[in-house]
């Protein structure tokens, strides 16, 4: 069994590497999990799971002088394959190697979880995308948040990703997500997992560098993250299948 999750935004800020860290820790308490920060040019996985000093990371194996398994650390109960954050290893990259890195990964683990850039302006933003089987889109609860999400998921569609939900993050305003999430349900095809309000919890794991579900395991944001894993039904796939469609993933030549 193996299904791969996008986790997207269509603008930065959203807190997508705490939701992708929060869900990996939450369904590797029934699954096996492995996240991998795909956003090769503004990385922040590393700096959430406590790997920032390491020296092996996705920009090494997508230049092709480190394997797969080099980039691989096992964190927090998950496999996790953080992206470096330098400029040159961001030029020595190539984003279409990351089929290959997907389809090996797909191997040994039931979840994978892309780690997406926040826009669609460059092919190795959209890769991530494509390569998913389902997309979690982050949203906050404002009209620029929904309208730039909306333009992820018809794109996600268009390749044949489906949309496992949206997830509403960093809410400061209770009264009007009651109002704007059942709006938001007719634009997307997905229910809404959850709601995750802005917290102390959230900004201190950050700070501490190491996943909200670590770090305040009992906070309500904590929970709210609970609950969108519990959310997501797990579809099971042949592993073979599901490799070879990974590996075999059209980018497109223009966005």
């Amino acid at each position: 069994m193996v299904e791969a999750f996008a986790v997207a935004s269509g603008k930065g800020g959203t807190g997508k590497t705490t939701t992708t860290m929060a869900l990996g820790m939450a369904l590797a308490e029934e699954h096996d999990v492995t996240v991998i920060d795909a956003d090769t040019g503004m990385a922040n996985v590393l700096f959430h799971a406590g790997l920032a000093d390491v020296e092996t990371t996705l920009h090494e194996v997508l230049a092709g002088s480190a394997s797969v398994e080099e980039a691989v650390y096992n964190r927090f109960g998950m496999q996790v394959v953080p992206c470096g954050t330098s400029l040159s290893g961001f030029r020595e990259a190539r984003p279409d190697r990351l089929r290959d890195v997907v389809a090996t990964l797909a191997e040994g683990t039931d979840i994978i979880l892309l780690d997406s850039p926040a826009t669609l302006g460059s092919r190795s933003a959209v890769l991530p995308i494509i390569l998913a089987d389902r997309l979690i889109v982050v949203l906050q609860p404002t009209i620029p948040s929904l309208s730039d999400g909306i333009k992820v998921q018809e794109y996600a569609t268009t390749y044949g990703t489906g949309v496992a939900g949206i997830l509403f993050n960093r809410v400061t305003d209770d009264e009007a997500i009651e109002d704007i999430a059942p709006k938001a349900e007719q634009y997307f095809e997905g229910e809404t997992l959850s709601t995750v309000s802005e917290s102390d919890a959230v900004r201190g794991a950050r700070r501490a560098g190491v996943p909200l579900l670590s770090y305040a395991p009992e906070s309500s944001a904590a929970a709210a993250y609970r609950k969108a894993a519990s959310a997501l039904t797990v579809r099971s796939r042949d592993v073979d299948t599901v490799a070879d469609r990974f590996s075999s993933a059209v980018i497109p030549d223009e966005i």
